[in-house]
């Protein structure tokens, strides 16, 4: 496989923006021979959690062995710590970043397919939460999106008061990030709100796998989003197993995401 190292001008971020790919391009074959892929690949998405960078998959994940198990490249961008949302206030525009620009620009490097349905976005914690919103939000670009213990925290944000603290970061942050909390549960940014607008349009939306550990402090709120997504008759795959919020989980779940990302819909 190649394991590759770029950045390039972002006009979505407004400054050069680094990312890591693997591509399948040789794989283990008998007898310690190499076999030559050619490409077009499917094409994987895959976000960093909160505080984290493009190499954690690589560094702390199975990214470059699953590249080459499943024959699918892998694209890992720097995402910062704004649950990849667009924020006009900062003029960082990362959702934009990772649903569209990223995707394009990465397509004319690679031998990347260019169909939706060959194309998947996902993540582990903040990334989780940037999978599955931006998932939903480009259902015209990501024909399938998971998140592992996502941090689907939206309608705890939108409980918070000026001067609170969860833990993790401050009323203020999650203000600056998300927009004003009191409004945060009926919109876009929130993963919930977002699917019930995209059926109530009438669109397709992306196939959805979820998973967390049981022992995870993220799992009431992504049991919750399993529930509502079941309540509005949205197929989807919910994964459960003992675990708390670490790459033992994640390694563990990631091969069961790719084999659904990569199995075809039921006709």
């Amino acid at each position: 496989m190649a394991i590759l190292t770029g950045q390039y001008a972002s006009d979505a971020m407004r400054r050069q923006i680094g990312f890591k790919v693997v591509l399948p391009v040789e794989v283990s074959g008998r007898m310690g021979r190499r076999t030559y892929l050619d490409g077009p690949f499917p094409a994987l998405y895959l976000l960093h959690g909160f505080s984290g960078g493009s190499g954690d998959w690589l560094y702390y994940g199975h990214a470059a062995e699953m590249a080459e198990k499943y024959r699918i490249a892998i694209v890992m961008p720097e995402g910062g710590n704004g649950f990849y949302l667009n924020n006009p206030r900062s003029d960082e525009m990362c959702a934009d970043f990772v649903g569209r620009e990223l995707v394009e620009v990465t397509r004319r490097l690679f031998p990347l397919s260019r169909e939706r349905e060959q194309t998947f976005i996902g993540g582990f914690s903040m990334g989780g939460f940037g999978a599955l919103r931006n998932g939903l939000y480009y259902n015209d670009v990501f024909g399938a999106a998971f998140g592992l213990s996502s941090a689907l925290i939206t309608d705890e944000v939108a409980g918070m008061k000026p001067g609170e603290d969860n833990g993790v970061a401050s009323y203020e942050y999650y203000a600056h990030t998300f927009g004003d909390p009191s409004s945060l549960s009926d919109s876009d940014r929130a993963p919930k709100a977002l699917a019930k607008m995209r059926l109530d349009a009438g669109e397709t939306l992306p196939r959805l796998f979820l998973a967390c550990g049981t022992e995870d402090f993220l799992y009431p709120a992504n049991l919750d989003m399993h529930n509502y997504l079941t309540s509005l008759g949205v197929v989807h795959e919910w994964i459960t197993f003992p675990g708390v919020h670490d790459f033992r989980f994640w390694n563990a779940a990631l091969p069961m995401a790719l084999d659904f990302i990569l199995n075809a819909p039921e006709a």
